[in-house]
């Protein structure tokens, strides 16, 4: 039996779950997710607590148990609490600005780069003096949020040498010693 796919879901006060034929909805103050799951696993709900179980102990059921359950989750936390990354520019002249969904990002290239983000994304850019740029994405869907902070880390991923780029706040970047000069 999974580990992950056995342990059951309390549901928190506000959070409605509703599953009608291959479709899971969750619905809470957050917002409202939707997820498709296989056929052959059952979802059960009984006084406020939601179970994933599996018909048998083939590879493939085995394999989607904990998947789904940890799928809806992830949901049922991101209607109820949301997710928050916080990323920050290391760099000099490094910056971040937000104009309603529009992000734009100056990064030591040639141009800056434009990135528009889906409207279930809530975004906040702080510039303070003397601090590192701050990026602030808000969302109920832990996936979408986590492909976005991808993409914006993909522009510029942190190096080891010196540390520039964007990074997530809190995350240790392993640093390399430069070159040593050389003996003769």
């Amino acid at each position: 039996m999974s580990r992950i796919g056995k342990l059951p879901i309390s549901l928190p006060k506000g959070v409605t779950v509703t599953v009608k034929d291959t479709q899971v909805t969750v619905k809470g103050p957050k917002g409202e997710l939707f997820q498709e799951i296989n056929p052959n696993i059952t979802i059960a709900i009984e006084d406020g607590v939601l179970t994933v179980s599996r018909p048998d102990d083939e590879k493939e059921n085995r394999s989607m148990h904990g998947l789904y359950r940890s799928l809806i989750n992830n949901m049922i936390i991101g209607v109820s609490e949301g997710y928050i990354k916080k990323m920050e520019l290391v760099g000099v002249g490094y910056r971040v600005s937000n104009n309603g969904q529009l992000l734009e990002f100056s990064l030591g290239y040639t141009h800056n780069i434009h990135l528009l983000l889906p409207p279930e994304i809530k975004v906040e850019t702080k510039s303070e003096r003397n601090q590192n740029p701050l990026l602030i994405l808000e969302s109920c869907d832990k996936q979408l949020i986590g492909q976005v902070c991808a993409k914006v880390r993909s522009f510029r991923k942190p190096e080891p040498y010196k540390g520039k780029g964007v990074k997530f706040v809190g995350e240790v970047i392993r640093r390399k010693a430069g070159k040593s000069a050389g003996a003769k």
